[in-house]
C-alpha cells in the first residue's frame, strides 16, 4: 500500500467513524472564529467557548471590539492564558478588519496571513470552515497522528506537515479530515496515554510509529 493509498483509506474510514466532525470552537460569524482561534493557542477549545461568551456579549461586533481598550479585552480573555499578547493581537486584528476590509473577514489566504495573530493554521481553519475552500489545519493532533500513521515521516514543523499532506489529501477532503483527526486523537489515538489501538478503525493500516 502506497502512502497515497493509505491516506485515502484512512480518510474514508475516519469519515465513517466520525461523520459529523466539525470545528469544536463555537461561532456564528467569521470574525468570532478568528478571535476564538487566537485564544485557543495553548488553551482548550472548551474553555475558549466559555470565555468568548462574555467577550462577545460586551463587544458584539468587529467595530465594538476594535474600539475596546486592550486592557479590557485582556481582563476578559486572561483565563485562556497569554492574555496580554492575545488581547493585543485581537485588538489589532479587529482594527485592521474595520479599517481595511469593511468589517469583513477576507476569503483570501494571503490576506488572512497579514492579520495580526493569524498564522497558517488559523488561516486554513477560516478558509475551510467559513469559506468552504481547500484547507489543511496542522494542529498538534494532525501533526502527531499523521506521523504515527506513517503519512508523514518524522516531520514536526506545521508548515512542512501541511505541504506534505497537500500531496496526499484530496483538496476537498482536507478540512474535514483534520477535524476528524482531532476527534480521533482525543478519543482513540491519545497523546498522554497509550493509544487504544484495539478499538481503532485504522488499526490494520496504521504504521504505529513510536507506539510501543
Amino acid at each position: 500500500m502506497t502512502k497515497k493509498q493509505r491516506t485515502l483509506e484512512i480518510i474514508e474510514r475516519l469519515k465513517k467513524e466520525y461523520p459529523d466532525a466539525a470545528c469544536t470552537l463555537d461561532y456564528d460569524q467569521a470574525w468570532k472564529l478568528l478571535v476564538s482561534v487566537r485564544l485557543a493557542a495553548q488553551c482548550t477549545d472548551a474553555r475558549v467557548n466559555v470565555v468568548v461568551e462574555g467577550l462577545f456579549e460586551k463587544y458584539p461586533s468587529v467595530e465594538a471590539l476594535a474600539d475596546a481598550d486592550v486592557e479590557d479585552i485582556e481582563a476578559i480573555v486572561r483565563p485562556c492564558g497569554l492574555g496580554k499578547s492575545k488581547a493585543r493581537d485581537i485588538s489589532a486584528c479587529m482594527k485592521m478588519l474595520r479599517d481595511e476590509y469593511g468589517g469583513k473577514v477576507p476569503d483570501d489566504f494571503k490576506a488572512l496571513l497579514k492579520l495580526p495573530g493569524v498564522g497558517r493554521k488559523s488561516a486554513n481553519l477560516i478558509m475551510g470552515d467559513v469559506f468552504g475552500k481547500p484547507a489543511i489545519v496542522t494542529d498538534t493532533h494532525c501533526i502527531r497522528l499523521t506521523n504515527r500513521m506513517g503519512l508523514v515521516d518524522g516531520i514536526k514543523d506545521p508548515k512542512k506537515v501541511e505541504m506534505a499532506l497537500w500531496e496526499l489529501v484530496p483538496p476537498e477532503e482536507g478540512s474535514d479530515f483534520c477535524h476528524r483527526l482531532v476527534m480521533h486523537g482525543r478519543e482513540v489515538c491519545t497523546a498522554r496515554t497509550k493509544p487504544y489501538c484495539d478499538r481503532c478503525c485504522v488499526n490494520d493500516i496504521c504504521k504505529k510509529v513510536g507506539v510501543e
